[in-house]
């Protein structure tokens, strides 16, 4: 029997993409599909392009640390609830999915009081605040790794892991090499610093890049305004700020990548089987999920791991040409994971509750 699913989820890629997967698959199913988001966050950029209707609230960001801004965004949380509420009464949605971030605590409230079922998801090996304020209120958690078990409630908890665009796995390489135009025949290293960049893995690969030139072929995407335009005449080096659907080809032509690790992606590699060094966010500028994440990973043989802390033009090649020289093993291990039928799960919940 088809619903009306409403969708939420934002503020970075990883509150976005695994609801991309889904929205193919639950309109092919006849399911109608409205998405939450803010005006300003990256969910409405990605979500727009998908042609189903979108709804804008306000957010605020709920901060561990004494900020002037949270005064603020007392203001906009309450705001967004009161947006929500209305939207919920006139869309009257058969059930509410949410991904996480701050946009989505308000949507899960409201639905809640009106009695909307509520599936949550959390991609982190912990969960964040913003769905530690929503479990409460959800009948279900999907959650990615399976140590998450130990930090929820255990009648409510299933075990997914994080839905992947189907079209991710469909790149041509004839068109990778197309888009790249790269002249001399090397392996193709992918680094992606996040859906926001990352100066740190900016620095030290264009630190190194001489020296990494001469082994690889190198797909920079570096974050918006991030591009060095002194650095285009680098033989062999792509710049980009931001890569949208001529990543599948670009990833049907990688042979390694080096990656922030975020759940999001770290999912999306052991999906494509692709050789991985994972550069986790310092705990001094998150609160430690990404340590954990690539930790998981590092011990189940799918990931190679170099803490930021390490991080540094010389560690980076020698971690890229170890990376290298092991990828026969790595791709042995990914290619034994079932991880892969995180898509069949989240939609076999939803359609169970």
């Amino acid at each position: 029997m088809s619903k009306f699913i409403l969708l939420t989820g934002g503020g970075t890629a990883g509150h976005v993409t695994p609801n991309i997967a889904l929205i193919p698959r639950l309109l092919a199913e006849g399911h109608r599909v409205e998405y939450v988001g803010t005006s300003k966050g990256i969910e409405h950029r990605l979500i727009i392009p998908m042609e189903v209707p979108f709804h804008i609230i306000a957010a605020g960001k709920v901060r561990r640390y004494f900020s002037l801004q949270n005064l603020a965004d007392v203001f906009r949380i309450m705001l967004g609830f009161i947006q929500a509420l209305f939207l919920v009464i006139r869309r009257r949605p058969d059930m509410l999915f949410s991904k996480g971030g701050f946009v989505a605590t308000p949507v899960v409230w409201a639905a809640w009081l009106f009695r909307v079922p509520i599936i949550i998801h959390e991609s982190d090996l912990t969960p964040g605040l913003a769905n530690k304020l929503s479990m409460p209120f959800a009948r279900r958690i999907c959650y990615s790794f399976r140590e998450t078990a130990d930090y929820l409630p255990t009648k409510k908890a299933i075990y997914t892991g994080i839905p992947v665009r189907e079209e991710l796995l469909q790149g041509d390489p004839d068109k990778g090499r197309e888009i790249l135009g790269f002249t001399q025949d090397k392996p193709v290293l992918l680094v992606i610093g996040g859906s926001l960049g990352s100066q740190a893995i900016n620095h030290a690969v264009r630190q190194a890049l001489p020296a990494l030139l001469e082994d690889f072929n190198i797909v920079h995407i570096c974050g918006a305004g991030n591009k060095q335009d002194i650095l285009l005449t680098y033989e062999g080096y792509r710049q980009y700020d931001y890569v949208g659907d001529q990543l599948k080809h670009i990833f049907a032509i990688t042979m390694l990548v080096i990656s922030r690790a975020g759940a999001t992606m770290l999912f999306e590699l052991l999906a494509l089987r692709k050789p991985h060094l994972l550069i986790p966010l310092s705990r001094k500028a998150s609160r430690g999920d990404q340590i954990l994440n690539a930790a998981s990973f590092e011990r189940l043989g799918y990931s190679m791991v170099l803490q930021e802390e390490k991080l540094n033009a010389k560690t980076l090649l020698k971690s890229a040409r170890r990376l290298y020289e092991m990828r026969t093993d790595y791709t042995d291990e990914l290619q034994q994971a079932d991880e892969g039928q995180a898509l069949h799960r989240v939609l076999e919940t939803l359609s169970g509750v």
